[in-house]
């Protein structure tokens, strides 16, 4: 009998202690969940010697303004800087310790730049942006909700707001289709995605082979590769970014060069099944005769024929 109440005590006393450590570690769950489920994110911007003092200052601080704040920043600097330059960067550093830097040695073109910004990304939300660029104050709210919501998407990006001098000067949108289908039938004939608008997961940048270098099409050669491993694309329908157009936009967008870095991409799109023979075709065409066009005539076809 007194050895059944001493089984019956050691039951009781292990049950009442198993019950402390339950609440305990139930306790310690339900502290740390939000940060487990909220998550973080990067942003990833590269810059380099000929960038305006002024642009990267309002950059950086729409970047600050946002109603949901990044996690970190990476600032790249594709090659040193002017003292102008590195003086924003560090006074910006002071009040803001999510603002980090990594240094290159030297210009290795933005393609190259931004792989090495993914290697230094703490989280696999990764949301691009140009020095140059200002975001809207709810971007990253937006588009961090979209990617939470909807786990199957890989990649969202949004219509860009151009403009020349000052964000009050809007000279046109650049609209973009929406769901996965319509930007994937869109990138047949033209960029679907506005790069500095896109928030991606680094997964599915790796899994497609990072940035390659390709001056001026690094972004669509990744957009197609991915696509084509299956990646899930969205575009949310109206302008979380201010895109800044220079006023030698046009004629950067121009001359045989640039043509010779489309051709390429273009032959690759056919090679790996993306596009047909004939809309290869059209789109080599159409593209040599905009590229070899004078500067004025190619500004008025990209602002009010391609937005």
């Amino acid at each position: 009998m007194v050895e059944y109440q001493w089984c019956t005590h050691a039951y009781l006393k292990f049950l009442g202690n198993y019950l402390i450590i339950y609440e305990r570690f139930s306790f310690f769950l339900s502290t740390f969940a939000p940060e487990i489920k909220e998550m973080g994110f990067s942003v990833l911007i590269p810059i380099y010697k000929k960038e305006e003092p002024k642009h990267i200052r309002e950059c950086l601080e729409s970047l600050f303004d946002q109603t949901l704040p990044a996690t970190e920043i990476i600032l790249v600097e594709d090659g040193p800087l002017t003292s102008e330059l590195d003086d924003i960067i560090a006074k910006s550093q002071q009040d803001h310790p999510e603002l980090k830097t990594v240094k290159l040695p030297e210009n290795g073109g933005i393609g190259h730049a931004l792989n090495e910004g993914l290697k230094h990304c703490t989280y696999d939300l990764v949301a691009r942006m140009d020095a140059d660029d200002i975001c809207k104050p709810d971007r990253f709210e937006t588009q961090v909700k979209f990617m939470e919501d909807h786990p199957e998407y890989d990649i969202v990006g949004s219509w860009a707001d151009e403009f020349s001098d000052n964000i009050s000067n809007i000279l046109s949108t650049r609209k973009l289709p929406e769901d996965n289908e319509a930007i994937i039938q869109f990138g047949k004939k033209r960029n679907p995605m506005n790069h500095p608008t896109v928030m991606f997961r680094h997964q599915a940048v790796k899994a497609a082979g990072y940035y390659i270098h390709s001056p001026q099409v690094e972004d669509y050669d990744l957009w197609v590769r991915m696509m084509l491993k299956g990646s899930k694309f969205y575009n949310i329908q109206r302008s979380l970014l201010y895109f800044r157009m220079s006023d030698d936009f046009a004629r950067r967008r121009g001359g045989w060069n640039y043509s010779r870095r489309e051709i390429p991409l273009q032959i690759s799109f056919y090679k790996k099944g993306y596009i047909s023979w004939w809309r290869m075709t059209q789109n080599i065409i159409i593209r040599t005769v905009i590229r070899t066009l004078p500067s004025r005539w190619r500004r008025k076809i990209y602002l009010r024929l391609l937005r």
